[in-house]
């Protein structure tokens, strides 16, 4: 067999081995959009469903930006707390909570504030970068991290004075739900990545918090500040 058809028949290989792995790469990718989906509503659990809502309803769109944000994000690995620090970020929202009864919006602002703390000391982007926090929380602990947003924003209009300002019950709410977040983060050992946690409740229940004294308070007697 001559030079020129081995080289004639290495190149016909060549071609149909490319030819195999372009159309391999064209059916993955077909897939990929269901798997992917499927795959992104898994992790993001709640989240999933408050980006569809954001974009309308329409998934595409909110699945490349959870796509995105799982890019920017999804690398980050969360730094472990020293048992001290622990302690005092645990002190701290005791102290939050206990608080709560007599100013309810300061207890909001001081749970806000420690929820961010806590946060950067994790690892995440500070919290003066507060939707880039919040964009990197929703990556590793999408189940709780609705809770952040809502203190969050009821830390922020309780100042307002403009007549939005929430009420009593509504910033208890918040505390809670931010709480399931607290927890997540002050573990005594490094957290799963959320998407390998679903079983978790999305929110817990404010019975969990029995122990704590502001969350045992008959609701009236919470003073509106």
């Amino acid at each position: 067999m001559s030079t020129g058809v081995i080289i004639a028949l290495i190149v016909i290989v060549i071609v149909i081995v490319a030819v195999m792995v372009v159309a391999a790469v064209r059916i993955l990718r077909a897939r990929g959009g269901s798997h992917g989906g499927r795959g992104l509503k898994h992790r993001f659990g709640p989240e999933y469903d408050r980006a569809v809502a954001r974009h309308d309803g329409d998934v595409g769109a909110a699945e490349r930006e959870l796509d995105a944000l799982v890019q920017r994000h999804g690398g980050l690995r969360e730094r472990p707390l020293e048992p001290a620090e622990r302690e005092r970020f645990q002190a701290r929202w005791r102290a939050a909570q206990e608080k709560f009864v007599d100013s309810p919006r300061e207890a909001v602002a001081d749970a806000d504030h420690l929820l961010a703390e806590v946060a950067g000391a994790r690892g995440f982007p500070d919290g003066g970068e507060h939707e880039e926090q919040l964009a990197a929380l929703s990556v590793h602990h999408a189940n709780h991290v609705h809770g952040y947003r809502r203190v969050h924003g009821a830390a922020h209009a309780a100042g307002t004075g403009d007549g939005r300002a929430p009420g009593t019950e509504d910033m208890r709410t918040a505390m809670v739900e931010a709480r399931a977040l607290f927890d997540d983060l002050v573990g005594s050992a490094p957290q799963q990545p959320q998407h390998q946690v679903q079983a978790k409740a999305q929110t817990k229940d404010s019975s969990r918090f029995g122990r704590h004294l502001p969350w045992n308070f008959p609701r009236h007697q919470a003073k509106e500040s």
